[in-house]
């Protein structure tokens, strides 16, 4: 099956050798995603609901340079750096996923390598058709 690897312009994306996201056949790993624009800059510096937005933003756009979109995620993943913030975050999910409803799990992790990040989501996606 073709590999294809999907960039979201992120400067850690070289920095690190990662894909925002690797499609191989029907299958999508969208990588933990940050809070930052393309310059690598955060967004929504404290607040939790602004970053768990533009970590879905990135992460709808690289679904959809995959020729899929969020209807066909199956799985989410959301780190926080404070487990309190749970449902704020898991709020502005819903409001991308609620007739979805992937499975999901959220964690508590100690810190991000940019301390500004106070979380970070991951999905997988399969594309049924």
């Amino acid at each position: 099956m073709k590999r294809i690897l999907i960039s979201s312009g992120s400067p850690y994306e070289d920095l690190v050798g990662f894909s925002r996201a690797v499609r191989v056949g029907p299958h999508i790993s969208v990588g933990g995603t940050a809070p930052i624009d393309t310059n690598g800059k955060t967004v929504g510096q404290g607040d939790i609901a602004a970053q768990t937005k533009q970590c879905l933003e990135v992460i709808k756009m690289a679904l959809e340079a995959a020729g899929s979109g969020l209807n066909d995620v199956v799985r989410t993943r959301m780190f926080l750096t404070d487990i309190t913030d749970w449902e704020t975050a898991a709020a502005v999910r819903s409001s991308y996923f609620k007739t979805i409803k992937p499975v999901d799990t959220i964690v508590q992790v100690t810190r991000f390598i940019n301390p500004e990040w106070l979380i970070e989501i991951e999905v997988d996606a399969i594309v049924a058709s």
